[in-house]
């Protein structure tokens, strides 16, 4: 599984996802769902001064720490569960999170911490795929969200990624809800953004 959740979030169309946000990171990052370290060539160099990975053990922490030893770039991994951090509060500058809301058991506490370890007016920089505005995709991502979770190790259709950071404490600075075109829309919405800690 790891090897093909690595293939999969390493698809053209979806790097160009990734390079919407990533680059907009500043000072000390902390990354959810580090996964295998496919965010890091996007980082920008000068503008990063830490970055801490977290990740759960899931197969993906090996891939993730052969990624960085690969990069310039001063970053260590931490495997741990995203919902409860051993991290300090008001440690980060910015949160960055990309194709793994989706799949986090209690995306809530996952994004409580998130908010807890960013400093004032921190960000959060997301790109994630769910929920779809138009009610007859989400119709269709509700009927087929339980096998899709069996099938694809947790991840979830419907989670409408905007409110769930709303609900956590953020307010929108930028924030794009859009179809790939690719596929079946039941995956392609993507909700891509910049949230600032209130």
């Amino acid at each position: 599984m790891p090897i093909g959740v690595h293939l999969v979030c390493g698809l053209p169309v979806v790097t160009r996802q990734r390079a919407k946000v990533v680059p907009m990171a500043q000072g000390d990052v902390v990354e959810i769902g580090f996964g295998s370290g496919l965010n890091l060539p996007h980082y920008d160099r000068s503008a990063v001064r830490s970055l801490i990975g977290v990740n759960p053990d899931d197969g993906l922490p090996l891939l993730g720490e052969k990624a960085i030893a690969k990069q310039d770039l001063p970053a260590e991994l931490l495997v741990e569960s995203a919902e409860a951090m051993s991290l300090s509060s008001a440690s980060a500058d910015t949160v960055v999170v990309t194709y793994s809301l989706c799949s986090i058991p209690n995306v809530m506490a996952a994004l409580g911490e998130a908010h807890r370890i960013l400093r004032p007016h921190g960000r959060l920089l997301f790109c994630e795929h769910g929920r779809s505005p138009k009610w007859h995709v989400a119709r269709l991502q509700d009927r087929f969200n339980a096998p899709w979770r069996w099938m694809a190790a947790g991840c979830h259709l419907n989670r409408d990624t905007g409110v769930l950071i709303q609900q956590a404490g953020f307010e929108m600075e930028r924030y794009d809800i859009y179809d790939l075109g690719v596929g079946t829309r039941i995956l392609g919405t993507h909700h891509v953004g910049v949230a600032r800690k209130r």
